[in-house]
């Protein structure tokens, strides 16, 4: 990474990875996917040294934006999504919250974002790439110039996201991930919403999605 550090937290009922990629210059930083715990988050952003100016949410799933409300009302961040994310992030049966987590988790994107949209936040070029499956809106989070990529419930290390839950599709998360590992260079680290990081390289060798593997 050129100007970039990650940091990392696990947090939630289901172990969801929330990410804080801070500008060593300037101390600026990018909030990826809360998912609960708004105080342990704010002390990783302290313990940090990083001002978050941005929250960037790969989903509306309870698990990846329980604390964003909190956060965003807090320390007056804008809230990015997909374009069409919003109705499952307002919808405590649809996001989860009410019957996997027993509570209510609901959140308003201040910006809905859409397929090849670059986001200028914190010193960062981010692109969006638009990859529903896990659910419609899901999409993640490209930096080229620092070499990672955000995929959010999309991609996992030798695996991917859950197509059972609402507005999800098997069809379209094959398409997503192979775009993926068609399209993103193969020295890229891949920081997903679940256990570890992997590579697009790994990836395409080993996930079961890859068109190397056999069907």
């Amino acid at each position: 990474m050129e100007k970039g550090a990650i940091y990392h937290a696990v947090l939630g009922v289901v172990g969801t990875n929330v990410y804080l990629l801070k500008n060593k210059e300037t101390g600026e930083a990018l909030l990826i996917d809360p998912a609960d715990e708004a105080e342990a988050i704010d002390a990783m952003c302290k313990k940090a040294g990083a001002v978050p100016v941005a929250i960037l949410l790969t989903h509306g799933h309870f698990d990846h934006m329980a604390a964003a409300d909190e956060l965003a009302a807090e320390k007056r961040l804008p809230v990015y999504a997909y374009r069409g994310e919003n109705a499952l992030m307002a919808d405590p049966a649809a996001n989860g919250s009410r019957s996997l987590a027993g509570f209510r988790a609901v959140c308003k994107a201040d910006h809905e974002v859409a397929e090849g949209d670059i986001l200028e936040l914190a010193g960062f070029s981010v692109r969006v790439l638009h990859t529903p499956g896990h659910t419609a809106g899901s999409c993640c989070y490209y930096l080229p110039e620092e070499g990672i990529l955000f995929s959010g419930d999309t991609l996992f290390r030798g695996s991917y996201g859950r197509t059972d839950l609402a507005t999800g599709s098997t069809a379209q998360i094959i398409q997503s991930v192979r775009r993926l590992l068609r399209e993103i260079p193969g020295d890229v680290i891949v920081l997903p919403g679940h256990m570890g990081t992997t590579t697009i390289a790994f990836e395409q060798k080993y996930n079961p999605l890859s068109e190397t593997q056999a069907w």
